[in-house]
């Protein structure tokens, strides 16, 4: 079996917009959950879920594991 982790990634959050995209010492905060992420042992694959353009042209950057999800997703787990 499989185990597969998926990040939920909003360019449009309430609180910060833009945050998956913020420069963190040279990298989007987005490739560095990422890149964390992709260090668990018991996942296989990671993937970035998000209904933005912008995120999804940054993350291409450094995945091809990237899931265009609908803008009408009211949460994260909904994405």
């Amino acid at each position: 079996m499989k185990v597969v982790g998926i990040i939920p990634a909003r360019y449009e959050s309430n609180r910060l917009q833009g945050k998956a995209v913020i420069d963190i010492c040279g990298k989007p905060m987005i490739q560095w959950v990422y890149e964390r992420s992709c260090k668990a042992r018991r996942l296989d694959e990671v993937y970035i879920a998000t209904d933005s353009e912008i995120i999804a042209g940054v993350s291409s950057g450094f995945t091809k594991n990237i899931i265009m999800t609908s803008s009408d997703c009211d949460t994260g787990t909904d994405r």
